[in-house]
């Protein structure tokens, strides 16, 4: 049974996790419209991802006899000046949720729920992956500068990666 405190905090964190799909689905409709065809593919698998990861919480919820909730979410910003813009505001919201896993992990400790905690690990280290793509591709961004060519061959290439994970 959940402790109240833990339920609370992980339904918080279930809204955040559903945020974080809109976010991605937002980005890849803004890369989508501006021809960043690639992009968008690569958006819309992350957006599935981050549905699948609040899908994960919403069940561990319930199996632990506690009540999941659907969240209401605001609509998330859906205009970028530039594709590397839309990647540093991708990287900033994985590290305000690597930062509310963190926070998660901490109110599990206090209420000593190792059950719980445990299973954030997958988390924890599902956050150290995001945040590390996120800055690899910003990293990728800043080499090819503003070039169109050079932004074709990376919207091309990110496709790929889309493909992969997909």
């Amino acid at each position: 049974m959940l402790k109240e405190k833990v339920e609370a905090a992980l339904n918080a964190q279930l809204a955040k996790e559903a945020m974080a799909s809109q976010v991605y689905l937002a980005m890849a409709s803004w890369a989508e419209a501006n021809g960043y065809n690639g992009t968008a593919k690569f958006l819309f698998v992350h957006s599935d991802e981050e549905r699948q990861h609040m899908l994960k919480l919403f069940h561990y919820i319930n199996d632990r006899g506690g009540h999941a909730a659907v969240p209401a979410l605001a609509a998330p910003k859906s205009d970028y000046s530039s594709i590397k813009t839309l990647f540093k505001d991708l990287l900033s919201h994985e590290i305000k949720v690597s930062e509310s896993i963190n926070e998660l992990v901490g109110i599990c400790l206090e209420e000593k729920d190792f059950t719980t905690n445990n299973f954030l690990q997958w988390y924890v280290n599902e956050q150290i992956e995001e945040e590390s793509l996120a800055r690899t591709i910003l990293d990728k961004l800043e080499l090819l500068g503003d070039d169109p060519a050079r932004m074709y061959l990376f919207d091309r290439d990110i496709q790929t990666m889309a493909q992969a994970g997909a």
